[in-house]
C-alpha cells in the first residue's frame, strides 16, 4: 500500500495527516476535490493569457502531478499547475512575430534548465540551500510568494462582485472555525458550493449585475453564466493547433496539441524565468516543511528536477510549464491534511476534466465573487507561513542585517516592482523580490561588523531541532502549527 490509513480513518481534533497517510477514500476524494478547486481557476486562466489551450493545460497538470509525486517518492505534497511566470514571456514572443509553437519551444528550455538545477542540488546535497536560505530569508521568500498573490484578488476577483466575495469570505472563516470534524477540514470546498448557490440565487432574485470591462464599457452580466457549459461536449480531447489560420488575438484561433518550435532568441527571453521557478519551488518546500514539522531538504533536488521534467513534458505537447501551486499550500494549512493521496485524487480529477469539456466549463464558470472570497483567505494564510518561520526560529528584526535587505525584498515581491532588462525582458515580482532578499542579505552579512553578523544567525533552518519539530506524537507538527 502506498498510504497508511490514519487512525482507522478517523481524524481527531488537533491531529495531522502526514504525506504517507490517508483518510478513508470518501474523505480523501473530498479533499482531492478541494485541491482541484484551489488550483483550477489559475490553471485555466494562465494558459488563456499565454494563448494556449486551457483544457489541455488542466489535463497535463494532472499527469504532471502524478509524475512529480513519483519523482519525490511521495514525500512532498504538491500540485503542479500552470505557471504564471511565463505570461510576460509569451507576450514578448508574440510581439516579435512568434506563434504558440514558438512559445512552447522557449518554455521547454526553462524546463530543461530547472531539471539540471534539480540534479545539481540533489547530488550536492541541501547544504547550499541551507546556507543560501537562512531563516530570515526563507521566511521572507515564503511570505512574498503568498502576499504577491494579493493583487490577483484585489484587481481580478474581488472588484467584479465585492459583496458576494465578502459574504463568501465570512463563510470561509466561520466554517473553518465553527464546523466540527471533517466538515471543518473541507470548509473551503463547502464555501465554494455555498458561494455558487448564493450567486445563482442573486441572479434569480436581483437579476444580472453591472460590470465594467477593461475598455470602459458597461454591461449587465449574470454571476453564474453557463452558456459555454451548455455548448460544451461531455467527452473530448483538446484540438490540434492550426497554424495556417492562426492570427494574434483572433477569437477564431484553434490552439491545442502541438510540438514546440525552437528559436534561440525566444529561448533567451524565457530562460531568466528559471529564477522565479526556483523561488516558487524552494518556497513551497520550505512552507510544507514548516507545516508538517519535518525537513524536506533532502527532497529539494528531486522536487526541482521533477518540476523541470514535467514542464518539459507539458510544453512538448503544447501546454504551459508547470509549477508548485501556492494555492494548494493554503488548502493544506487550512485542513492540516498533508496526504499525497489527496493530490493523487486531485490529479485524476484534473485528467478527467481534461477529457471532458463539459465539467471543465462548469468549474471555470465559478463566479468571480466566489473566488474572491476564497482566495483572500487562502493567499493570506500562505503569506503568514513566512511569519511562522521567523517566529519558530527567533529571527531578530532589531538587527539591520535582517531588517533592511528583507524589507526591500518584501516590498518588491509583494508590490510586483519590476526592472526592465534589455528591450524584451522584465524581471519583477517574486523573482526580483527573491533576488534582492537573498543577494542583499548575504551582502549585508559580508560587510556588517562581526557582532551584527553573529547576532543575525544565518546557519540555516534546523527543522529537526529537539523540542521544536520532534517526531514524538505529543510534540508533532500539529502542535507547532497550533502554537504558531
Amino acid at each position: 500500500m502506498i498510504w497508511k490509513l490514519h487512525n482507522n480513518g478517523k481524524l481527531l481534533p488537533g491531529e495531522v495527516v502526514t504525506p504517507d497517510e490517508r483518510l478513508g477514500w470518501g474523505k480523501t476524494i473530498g479533499l482531492g476535490a478541494q485541491h482541484v478547486v484551489a488550483m483550477f481557476g489559475a490553471t485555466f486562466v494562465f494558459p488563456l493569457l499565454m494563448g494556449l489551450n486551457p483544457q489541455l493545460a488542466v489535463m497535463m497538470s494532472g499527469i504532471s502531478t502524478l509524475i512529480f509525486l513519483f519523482v519525490v517518492k511521495n514525500k512532498v505534497p504538491s500540485y503542479l499547475g500552470s505557471s504564471a511566470s511565463f505570461v510576460g514571456v509569451a507576450t514578448s514572443i508574440y510581439a516579435q512575430g512568434g506563434n504558440p509553437t514558438h512559445v512552447s519551444g522557449a518554455m521547454f528550455w526553462c524546463g530543461v534548465g530547472l531539471f539540471i538545477v534539480g540534479l545539481i542540488i540533489h547530488f550536492m546535497g541541501s547544504g547550499p540551500i541551507r546556507r543560501a536560505l537562512p531563516p530570515a530569508v526563507t521566511g521572507a521568500v515564503v511570505m512574498l510568494i503568498g502576499f504577491n498573490l494579493a493583487p490577483v484578488v484585489a484587481s481580478s476577483y474581488w472588484p467584479k462582485d465585492q459583496w458576494t466575495a465578502l459574504v463568501v469570505m465570512i463563510a470561509v472563516i466561520l466554517m473553518s472555525v465553527g464546523l466540527r470534524g471533517f466538515a471543518g477540514r473541507i470548509a473551503i470546498f463547502l464555501a465554494l458550493v455555498f458561494g455558487y448557490l448564493l450567486s445563482w440565487l442573486e441572479d434569480l432574485l436581483a437579476g444580472p449585475m453591472t460590470q465594467t470591462g477593461a475598455d470602459g464599457t458597461i454591461s449587465r452580466v449574470f454571476r453564474v453564466d453557463w452558456t459555454k457549459v451548455a455548448s460544451a461536449k461531455w467527452i473530448g480531447l483538446p484540438p490540434v493547433t492550426e497554424l495556417s489560420t492562426w492570427k494574434l488575438g483572433s477569437p477564431d484561433n484553434v490552439v491545442g496539441f502541438h510540438t514546440p518550435t525552437f528559436n534561440f532568441a525566444f529561448a533567451l527571453i524565457a530562460l531568466p524565468v528559471i529564477i522565479a521557478l526556483i523561488a516558487e519551488n524552494t518556497g513551497h518546500i520550505k512552507a510544507v516543511s514548516e507545516m508538517t514539522g519535518k525537513s524536506l531538504d533532502d527532497s529539494m533536488g528531486r522536487a526541482l528536477a521533477g518540476d523541470g521534467l514535467t514542464s518539459m513534458l507539458a510544453t512538448f505537447v503544447g501546454a504551459g510549464p508547470t509549477t508548485t501551486y501556492a494555492e494548494n499550500i493554503g488548502v493544506m494549512a487550512a485542513t492540516r491534511v498533508y496526504s499525497t493521496a489527496a493530490y493523487a485524487v486531485a490529479s485524476l480529477f484534473a485528467i478527467l476534466f481534461g477529457l471532458s469539456p463539459k465539467f471543465g466549463a462548469i468549474i471555470s464558470a465559478t463566479p468571480s465573487g466566489v473566488l474572491g472570497g476564497i482566495t483572500v483567505v487562502l493567499y493570506g494564510m500562505i503569506g503568514l507561513l513566512g511569519a511562522k518561520i521567523w517566529k519558530e526560529n527567533g529571527v531578530d528584526f532589531g538587527n539591520p542585517v535582517n531588517l533592511v535587505p528583507i524589507a526591500a525584498g518584501l516590498i518588491i515581491g509583494i508590490g510586483n516592482v519590476s526592472i526592465v532588462v534589455g528591450n524584451h525582458f522584465t524581471l519583477g515580482g517574486i523573482a526580483l523580490g527573491t533576488i534582492v532578499t537573498v543577494v542583499m542579505y548575504h551582502l549585508a552579512r559580508l560587510i556588517a561588523p562581526k557582532t551584527l553578523r553573529d547576532a543575525a544567525g544565518g546557519s540555516g533552518i534546523v527543522l529537526d531541532a529537539p523540542g521544536m519539530y520532534s517526531e514524538q506524537p505529543d510534540i508533532g507538527a500539529g502542535t507547532a502549527h497550533e502554537k504558531a
